[in-house]
């Protein structure tokens, strides 16, 4: 089976010049560092490390599975954040990009509700009206107090018990939680609801690879066995000691430097439109990892690189005269596919005059120099790129993808000194909203807030 491989000759001060390239002998000063991380993250073997291993977990992915295959024709994910993510970027990777409108599909139309956009979330009401007793929903919270998730399965609970009072909750519900605390597992021991586990001790940025992210997928029939084998293959690569043979340690080593470099924002660009949401699943990843006030010895930084999601080639339009003409802070990373599974040949017309040059060539031919195009250009005004090469989009590349940039945040947190597996900050927001909405446990909280609300007229043009 073939390898993803990074190409990082252009952020090289041989491609991009002195002043916004790195040179060998900075690559060379953390190789020492990088090898004693390396050695220390093998002994550690974070929680995440461990979930390709877990046979177990799989083969209770696989039953559930079974038990229920054909049994319905929609499966609605109710979750958030790292609860969402990775299961929309598995589905976009790995299935039809219009999986949900064919005719014929391998498993059931899916939906991933991440928000609480009213509008959104009522017009799913909307498509599931009349096919309510063919929906499964799997609701995903580690602890289940998360508002917009509990919000969703209130909902859904009420609207099952309304339109179907003679179904049981258990036949169309599953959480997937806490394997022994919080209170979505207290529900679903109560409401005796079919379950799967959040593994302790990983956070939900890190949970793809869990049964968070590998029923939908299953249920949609994405080979999960090859997604964790291309996860195994990738571990055994990050586990070298030599910094420019291990992908993570590099990619972790580069985004370093020109952070030191003042380049502290992180642009992931794939030329696919398979890979797309990948992005958004690594943009929650590098910034709730990464963003930290203060190191682990208390010393204050505000680290943490600021991740950005383009596209192309449709951002060649909408973001490039920025990148090129710009100010010098970015670091690019290329997503580029070498074979694509599908492709379009361009017609050749015998009036197409200055078209005609397109004529009988194909899309995939198109998108790739696009991508060429870009990087070139980048370069031309000193801007450093790197490139993900997949040589074809598989659950096996897929997967050691996942792994790859996982790794690439442990490292890249140990670099910094910071802690990248909390996330503090995020604490305020979810009490805020506790508050407003009338938990009683944070009244304490609105004479803050409520100030916030009364805008200030002076203010209000």
């Amino acid at each position: 089976m073939s390898n993803i491989q990074l190409y990082y000759k252009n952020t090289t001060q041989d491609a991009v010049g002195s002043e916004h390239g790195i040179r060998p002998e900075d690559l060379d000063s953390l190789a020492d560092r990088l090898a004693e991380i390396t050695d220390r993250l093998a002994v550690q073997r974070l929680p995440y490390r461990q979930l390709p291993y877990q046979q177990a977990m799989v083969e209770e992915v696989k039953r559930l599975t079974e038990q229920i295959r054909g049994r319905f024709d929609n499966l609605v994910v109710l979750g958030i954040g790292g609860s969402a993510l990775g299961n929309i970027a598995l589905q976009t990777a790995l299935n039809d990009p219009f999986y949900n409108l064919r005719q014929r599909r391998n498993g059931p139309r899916l939906f991933v509700m991440d928000n609480v956009d009213p509008v959104q979330f009522a017009s799913l009401l909307d498509i599931l009206d009349g096919q309510l007793d063919r929906t499964c929903f799997n609701v995903i919270s580690k602890s289940g107090q998360t508002a917009e998730t509990a919000a969703q399965l209130l909902i859904v609970w009420d609207l099952l018990r309304r339109r179907l009072p003679l179904a049981h909750l258990a036949d169309q519900v599953i959480a997937t939680t806490s394997p022994d605390s919080g209170v979505l597992r207290q529900v679903a021991t109560e409401q005796n609801l079919r379950t799967l586990e959040v593994p302790p001790g990983v956070g939900g940025r890190f949970s793809v690879l869990s049964q968070v992210g590998l029923f939908s997928a299953a249920m949609c029939n994405i080979d999960i066995d090859q997604l964790l084998l291309g996860a195994r293959a990738m571990d055994e690569r990050v586990k070298e000691k030599n910094l420019r043979q291990n992908p993570a340690a590099l990619y972790a080593a580069i985004q370093y430097l020109f952070y030191q470099k003042k380049k502290n924002l992180s642009v992931m660009m794939p030329y696919s439109y398979q890979l797309k949401d990948l992005c958004d699943w690594y943009r929650q990843l590098w910034a709730e990892s990464l963003g930290k006030e203060k190191t682990r010895d208390g010393q204050v930084v505000h680290a943490g690189p600021t991740p950005i999601k383009a596209l192309g080639a449709t951002d060649q339009h909408s973001q490039v005269q920025l990148y090129r003409e710009g100010p010098h802070d970015k670091v690019f990373t290329f997503l580029e596919v070498e074979h694509f599974a599908r492709d379009v040949v361009i017609g050749q017309e015998e009036n197409a005059g200055a078209l005609a040059y397109l004529g009988g060539q194909s899309l995939a031919a198109l998108m790739n120099s696009e991508k060429l195009a870009t990087e070139y250009a980048l370069v031309q005004s000193q801007r450093p790129c790197l490139t993900v090469l997949f040589p074809e989009i598989s659950a096996y590349t897929v997967g050691q993808f996942l792994y790859l940039f996982e790794v690439a945040t442990s490292y890249m947190g140990e670099l910094l000194n910071i802690e990248a597996y909390d996330q503090p900050a995020v604490e305020l927001g979810k009490d805020a909203t506790r508050a407003l909405m009338g938990h009683p446990e944070y009244q304490e909280l609105l004479k803050n807030i409520l100030p916030y609300r009364d805008r200030d007229e002076d203010y209000l043009v």
